[in-house]
């Protein structure tokens, strides 16, 4: 399920930065960007296919051999993979075959345990299937009376077969997590089982390439015989490689991989054409209502010990705001699940009363660490003296020791700059105050009764709020209950 981010990177890549590449590989679920990029699609028509591809139309329970226990065949077939997955996407293996690309396909053949690489004028549908059989959670594909599976435990990147067809510059789109954190249980050991072997295979073979540029650059021949140049995208994909339930969060995926790639090309001083693809329509919006208090300490820049001083002042600061979501169906795309904040702040000191002129709202931001995210705020208001103020808060979401999910979800930590400052400036500003407000559990109560949507059905209206429950528990799992699963399955 990781190449969804793989598939946004490719409609950057191909359609965005007008690249075209001499050879292109693909191992375990590459191989079906690489079956796309065969047939003639797009980058853009990729991306697609994994924007509307839904996992639950392709979930296939092998209940036939579930009464066999521990000599199960598999716990899963991939025969509907076959029958709708590939239908809507619109595999054509005949148009697949005659593509101009040179390409290969990588399976593992357990009959005579030796990895298999074929040409895509020889690739079949059965040996693509076979490129993504994960032993245990699918059946091996037998192919003229030989055994193939998933080649992920010998290679996820073959890139000795681009280098031994010529290849002297390596686009590599790596999405195997990389985090150092073993997790106990089967699911989570399966898998890191799999990170072990394609990120062990994978880095040796940069080291190999380093050492032979190394001896290049000193006069000698070096392994290779020429300098090859790596050029890598890698990302820690919040998604699970194969547990997933929710089309929504393979859509979200494919987004992170067009955001990353936009960034990446930047760095590389790559030209970038117009977008290539468009948001969703927006047919439905939703909105609550949030409130807030506690204690502010002014001239203080740390929030605790703002709110300390606040509380020893009987300083206090509070807000009620009403939080807006114009197109849910575009949110729960956005890396940055950025909505609109309106509504008034309160404090004494400040002048009472005081309108936000603008606010903006952002929901489990994600900072590089999927166990560590963050809820932000920036509200631009003014004092009685018609002085512009930015409010800036953020709730920290992190699973430290102990049951914490409740302080966290409803912990602020604010401090309050001096003019309006934008997102990226605060380390230029001046604080005036700091402190922490809190979320009182009536509060909260009341909260979940604020929750309304519009749209122009019932049912539109019922999916967008289901929708954005979906990915408010998601992501609270995500970090609270990663040792179940790394990621949530919706």
């Amino acid at each position: 399920m990781k190449v969804a981010f793989q598939a946004g990177v490719l409609q950057v890549w191909l359609d965005e930065a007008a690249l075209t590449f001499d050879h292109a590989d693909g191992a375990s679920g590459g191989v079906f960007n690489l079956a796309m990029l065969c047939q003639g699609m797009s980058g853009a028509q990729i991306a697609e296919n994994w924007r509307q591809l839904d996992p639950i139309a392709i979930t296939q329970p092998n209940w036939r051999a579930y009464p066999k226990l521990l000599f199960a065949e598999s716990l899963f077939r991939l025969d509907r993979l076959r029958r709708v997955g590939f239908s809507r996407w619109g595999l054509d293996w005949d148009a697949i075959r005659a593509t101009d690309l040179e390409a290969t396909f990588n399976a593992y053949d357990f009959t005579e345990h030796r990895l298999v690489v074929r040409e895509a004028a020889d690739v079949t549908e059965d040996f693509v299937v076979a490129g993504v059989s994960l032993p245990m959670w699918f059946p091996p594909v037998t192919i003229d009376g030989h055994t193939f599976i998933d080649a992920v435990y010998i290679t996820d990147a073959n890139l000795e077969e681009a280098i031994r067809r010529g290849a002297d510059e390596l686009w590599i789109i790596w999405t195997v997590s990389e985090e150092a954190e073993w997790r106990n249980g089967f699911v989570a050991n399966y898998f890191q089982v799999i990170e072990t072997a394609a990120n062990g295979h994978f880095r040796r073979m940069l080291e190999r390439i380093d050492a032979s540029n190394e001896a290049i650059a000193a006069g000698a021949n070096g392994e290779f015989g020429r300098h090859i140049d790596v050029k890598l995208l890698r990302a820690e994909v919040p998604l699970h490689y194969l547990i997933n339930f929710s089309q929504d969060r393979s859509a979200q995926a494919v987004e992170l991989g067009v955001r990353a790639g936009r960034a990446w090309c930047r760095e590389q001083a790559i030209r970038l054409g117009p977008p290539a693809s468009t948001p969703p329509e927006a047919r439905t919006s939703l909105r609550f209502t949030e409130e807030m208090a506690g204690h502010l300490g002014f001239g203080i820049e740390q929030p605790v010990e703002g709110r300390d001083a606040g509380r020893r002042l009987g300083t206090s600061l509070g807000f009620r705001l009403t939080i807006r979501v114009p197109g849910v169906e575009r949110f729960l795309l956005d890396p940055d699940l950025e909505a609109e904040a309106e509504g008034v702040l309160r404090c004494d000191e400040l002048g009472g009363r005081l309108p936000v002129e603008r606010g903006v709202f952002n929901l489990f931001v994600d900072r590089g660490d999927p166990s560590d995210r963050r809820m932000l705020y920036r509200l631009f208001f003014r004092d009685a003296d018609d002085r512009p103020l930015t409010f800036t808060g953020y709730k920290v979401v992190r699973d430290d020791p102990g049951r914490d999910l409740w302080r966290d979800t409803t912990t602020l930590y604010v401090r309050i700059l001096a003019g309006h400052v934008e997102r990226g400036e605060d380390a230029a500003a001046d604080v005036v105050a700091s402190g922490i407000l809190r979320l009182g559990a009536l509060d909260f109560l009341r909260q979940l009764t604020t929750f309304r949507v519009e749209g122009p059905t019932f049912h539109d209206r019922a999916d967008a709020l289901g929708r954005f429950g979906l990915l408010f528990a998601g992501r609270l799992w995500d970090v609270y209950a990663r040792d179940v699963l790394t990621s949530s399955p919706v």
